[in-house]
């Protein structure tokens, strides 16, 4: 498959989102742990996860325990897979969220995610959201002493704007590995955060890239363009969109959510897609 980076490490170039094999609506744990290992067969060497992706107010980390079990589960060598969790958003238990950024919990969250994961040190640690209770530089600061500590091998930022991108690349001493924010066709606001991670050789990895649990599987009713386009091609709308991701910027890695080994391998399959400059125009005008 191919190949992009996140600081040091070479992953392909679309990853997994675990979150909704973990919350409202997850499927039994055999049907995801088999979507995991379809993505390991299809050459996925990035998933993404976070302690925050789980149903219960009990099961915190639900999901790193779940990709742990299918990486120790799977038939082949998985030491080049690179896991990416995150740490500092909380759902209760209600179907709401909530920050915690402060540094002492950061920490913590990070020593029972790599606990969780079984690992040593995580292969990629992000801030998952900015907490208004505390001082952004304060939670940045956390990270750096987790990555002087080895807790963590590289650190990144969720949910962040160019100010806070610039601060915590500056807090880490210019370490700053990867910048994961919502985008897609139905939501582009991040544009400006993608185009200044290019500028920075920062990887740039979009959460709910083909719009979320709920769009994801309306891409072509919702999207014209990205329908008309995936007709042509004899492909669908959802390959298109994340291929045309894909060709805004060489940083740029999606991470598709999937619960299901067919939808991983259709994710897969946007890699081959390569894009006429007419196509890219007419998708990122729509």
């Amino acid at each position: 498959m191919q190949q992009r980076t996140i600081g040091d490490r070479s992953v392909s170039a679309i990853g997994l989102g675990g979150m909704p094999m973990s919350i409202e609506g997850r499927p039994d744990r055999k049907r995801s742990i088999a979507a995991v290992h379809a993505a390991l067969d299809a050459g996925v060497t990035l998933i993404d996860t976070a302690d925050a992706y789980h149903r219960d107010a009990d099961e915190v980390g639900h999901n790193e325990e779940l990709i742990a079990e299918a990486l120790r589960t799977y038939s082949d060598d998985t030491s080049d897979v690179l896991v990416a969790t995150k740490g500092g958003h909380l759902r209760p238990g209600d179907g709401s969220w909530t920050q915690n950024g402060r540094p002492e919990y950061l920490k913590e969250a990070a020593k029972a995610s790599a606990r969780r994961l079984g690992v040593d040190a995580i292969g990629l640690y992000q801030f998952h959201r900015p907490d208004p209770e505390v001082p952004y530089a304060d939670s940045v600061g956390a990270l750096r002493d987790l990555l002087d500590e080895g807790v963590i091998r590289m650190a990144g930022i969720s949910n962040a704007n160019i100010g806070q991108i610039d601060l915590a690349n500056d807090i880490l001493g210019g370490r700053l590995a990867s910048v994961q924010n919502q985008f897609s066709p139905a939501f582009r606001s991040s544009l400006g955060e993608l185009q200044h991670c290019a500028e920075l050789g920062i990887a740039f990895l979009p959460w709910s890239p083909l719009g979320g649990i709920r769009r994801a599987g309306a891409v072509g009713e919702h999207h014209a363009a990205f329908q008309d386009v995936a007709d042509a091609r004899g492909v669908s709308p959802q390959q298109i969109a994340l291929a045309w991701e894909l060709a805004l910027a060489p940083v740029v890695i999606p991470i598709p959510g999937a619960s299901r080994p067919e939808s991983v391998l259709d994710s897969v399959r946007a890699v081959d897609i390569e894009l006429t400059a007419d196509e890219l125009r007419a998708l990122s005008a729509s």
